[in-house]
Order: structure tokens, then sequence, then C-alpha cells
């Protein structure tokens, strides 16, 4: 390769005629040859400034070729010069050249595929492109392969439904069953994306025949990041398939989902019922349903109890107050007593969304009592919690459940022994006090506020003062 061997060879070399402005050029050229890695990551973000002044012919005949002579190496390297080739089109004639891109790089240039292939006839796709895109797919760098996986959805749009059909699937089916992880991971991602995109006609057939066979082994995957991605994402399929294909073929996936070992796995199916609920109704998953949020529920680490609390007030609408109460209640109660603090934040919010979503009136019968009990806890902490999820569910109840049922425990709490307790009684009169009448609030509200601010603890005597103020009390 002739080119390849004069280009940078000094820097007479790289003008072709001893031009010393070209002199640059041979020094981003040595970079290029550079042992150090980032050398040479700096070099090729300038490969656009080489091209431009070697102009097209000899970027087409030197630059390509000395590129594919020299980085062959590192995948960073690869994945750097991939992402500039996509931008190359121009610098080697336009895309009438734009084959020599793809014919002179080892083609790990998925990147350039992506941006060459909307330029191309059909013809061309599967004559120039096709060939780069099997090699990346079946590339002995794992990077190479993930990137393909990982562009897959641009790809496929890029290359039609002919070539997807004849091509790419194929190689989508190697890619869910790579040999690694991160490789079936970034492909399970894109399970969804792939039917969304496949002619509406030929979905069913295409997704049950030639992609839910390598989907079912990746529900047992031994790899829990590759067991993730796809629960994020299965649950979609349930709207491209319809009731029928779901309720055979999915809902055991599903099921054997929700009983992962992984906590990710199960909040992700969790977090995506809406998609089934919307075919099949959420009643064939309430069963499985109940036992994997109980194991979430309960789960050694908080965020994953975090993660299930979030979730609460979607399961909750889709499950129904009925199923709820039976079933789901009393963890929501439980949540509120939990050791971390932000959990018990979180629960509270939650109970406020779960009297926007069921009513008042469930909240005066249901929560509210259960709430009221922790009044008397022996726990401080408990106790606050009271007084947070009185403020949060004040406004949702409204006046009258707040004046008749939430307001004398509060009063009664501003006599707690706990410091912390008090001034958070101020806090939460003042919060609730826009709710309550001016009967309320001249003769019950007001003679516990300036009781407080005659406390002996600094923090509650300021917090009663502030609640007085706002409140117009004065």
């Amino acid at each position: 390769m002739a080119g390849a061997s004069e280009l940078g060879t000094g820097p007479g070399a790289a003008g072709g005629d001893g031009d010393d402005s070209l002199y640059p050029i041979a020094v981003l050229i040595d970079e290029l040859r550079n042992e150090d890695v980032q050398l040479r990551l700096n070099s090729i973000k300038k490969l656009s400034t080489i091209a431009l002044a070697l102009g097209v012919e000899r970027t087409r005949s030197e630059l390509l070729p000395f590129l594919t002579d020299t980085i062959y190496d590192e995948d960073e390297v690869l994945l750097a010069l991939a992402e500039q080739l996509g931008n190359f089109t121009g610098l080697v004639g336009g895309p009438d050249f734009a084959h020599c891109l793809l014919d002179s790089v080892r083609l790990l240039a998925v990147e350039a595929c992506v941006s060459i292939a909307q330029l191309l006839s059909q013809d061309d796709l599967e004559t120039l492109v096709m060939p780069t895109l099997r090699q990346a797919a079946e590339d002995k760098s794992w990077r190479v392969r993930y990137m393909v996986a990982d562009r897959f959805s641009e790809l496929q749009k890029a290359m039609g439904p002919k070539i997807t059909l004849n091509d790419l699937i194929p190689a989508f089916q190697n890619l869910l069953k790579d040999c690694e992880a991160e490789v079936r991971a970034a492909a399970a991602h894109k399970v969804k994306e792939l039917g969304e995109n496949l002619p509406i006609e030929d979905r069913e057939t295409i997704i049950m025949n030639q992609i839910l066979p390598y989907i079912k082994e990746l529900v047992s995957d031994t790899n829990q990041h590759v067991k993730s991605a796809l629960a994020s994402v299965i649950m979609g399929l349930s709207t491209i398939l319809g009731k029928e294909n779901t309720i055979e073929h999915l809902l055991p996936l599903f099921l054997a989902q929700l009983k992962d070992e992984c906590p990710d796995v199960r909040l992700n199916i969790i977090s995506n019922l809406d998609c089934v609920n919307e075919v099949i109704g959420i009643r064939q998953l309430s069963q499985s349903l109940l036992p994997a949020i109980v194991e979430l529920a309960e789960d050694a680490k908080w965020r994953v109890r975090l993660a299930i609390i979030e979730y609460m007030p979607l399961l909750a609408g889709q499950l129904g107050v009925e199923f709820f109460d039976e079933k789901l209640n009393s963890l929501c109660m439980a949540w509120l007593v939990d050791h971390v603090y932000a959990i018990r934040e979180a629960a509270t919010n939650n109970l406020m969304k779960l009297v926007q979503k069921f009513g008042t009136e469930w909240a005066q019968n249901t929560i509210v009592p259960k709430v009221l009990v922790m009044a008397n806890d022996p726990n401080y902490l408990h106790r606050m919690t009271t007084l947070f999820c009185i403020n949060a569910l004040s406004e949702a109840c409204g006046q009258e459940i707040t004046t008749k049922q939430m307001l004398p425990i509060v009063l009664k709490m501003a006599g707690d022994q706990v410091a912390n307790v008090r001034f958070n009684v101020a806090k939460s009169l003042q919060k609730i006090g826009p709710i309550l009448d001016t009967n309320a609030l001249q003769g019950e509200v007001k003679p516990v506020l300036q009781k407080l601010g005659q406390d002996e603890d600094m923090d509650v005597k300021y917090f009663a003062q502030e609640a007085i103020s706002v409140l117009a009390l004065a």
C-alpha cells in the first residue's frame, strides 16, 4: 500500500513536495503512530484538519489506507475513529465516494455506517454497507459488537425493512446470544424498539418466530444486567403481540422475572406494568405480583425499598382499592416506621398520592386512623412521622377531616416531652392552618402556638412564633 507508506514519512512527505506549511499535518500523523493512546485519540479528533489540507483525492488514496494500516489495536481509538468517520463524507468527495470510508477502515465504524447508509440507494446499501455491518456484528472486539447492538434501531431505520429482515435480524439474533454480557444487554435493551420499527403487517410473525426464542433464553441469563435490560423493555412487547400471544407466551416470562433473584429485574417488570394492563389487565399477574412486591418492600437495600414505594400509586390504581386494602395497605403503613428517613419521607408522600387516587372517604376510613395511632408510639421518630403524614394528607383530605380527626391529635402532641416533636407541631399547625376555619384557628390553634412560643427550647419558640406570624394570629 504505497500511499500508506508515503504518508507522514517526514515534513516534506506530508505535502508531497516539501511544502513546510503542511508540517503540522506530519506531526499529527506521527501522533497517530504514537504509543500513547491519549495522543492518538487527540490526533484522531483533528483528522478533518488533515483531510482538508490533503484534499479529497489524497484523503481517499492515502489517508484512509494509512488509517487502515496504522490504527488497528486499541478499542478506544477505533471507536473515536468511527465517530470521526461518520462526518467524513464531504471530505472524501461526497456521497459518490462514501464507499471509500467503508472499504478503507477496519469496520468497526458503525457510526459511519449509520450516517452513510442514509445517503445511499437500496442496491448500494446491500453491496457497500452490509458487508461492513456483518463484519462489525462479528468483530473480534466486543466493543464493536456492542456498538452495533447499541445503534441497532438507527441502523434498522437507515437500512430499511428488506435488509432488516434478510440481514439485520440474523445479526440481531447473534447479538442476543453474544458471548459478552455487555453486548447481550445492549441488544436486549433494543428488543421493543426492534419490534416497533418493523412493518406493521410483519411485526407479530417476526417477533414470535425469530426473536421470542432468544428472549426466552435471556430471561434466565447468568448475568443480572442482561436480565435487567430485558425486563425494562419486555413488557412493551405485549402491545405489539396482542392479548392471546401475551397470555400464552409473554405472561410465563413476566411471572419468571417477578421471581428473579435480582431486585432490579423485579423492579423493572413492576415499573412497566401499565403496558400489560392495557393489553390483558393486571389481574392475570396479581397473584404473582404480591410476593414480588412484598419481597421488594422488605429488601435489605433501602434504595430497592424506595423504588417500590414510588411505584405504589401506579400499582394501586391498576390493582384497585379492594386488592390494595387487602394486600398492600399494611406494607404502606410499615414503611412509615422504616429505620431510614428517606423511606419514611417517601412513604408519607405515597399516602398523599393514594388519597388523591382513592378519595377522601377511603382516607377517612382506612388511612387516617392508622396514621393517628402512631401519635402514641414510644419512638419519637414515629410520632414525628404522624405529623409529617398530617402535613401531607391535610390538603388532600380537606377541611372537615383535618379539623375533626387530625387537628386534635396535633394539638395534643404540643405537650410532647421531646422538643423535636414540639417544634414539628408548630410547623404542622403552620402547614394545616390555611385549611382550617377562623373558629378553629382562633379558638384552638392560637392558644397552643402562644404556649409553644414561650417554650424553654429555642427551636420550639422560633417555629411557634413563625407560625403565629404566617397565620396572622398575633
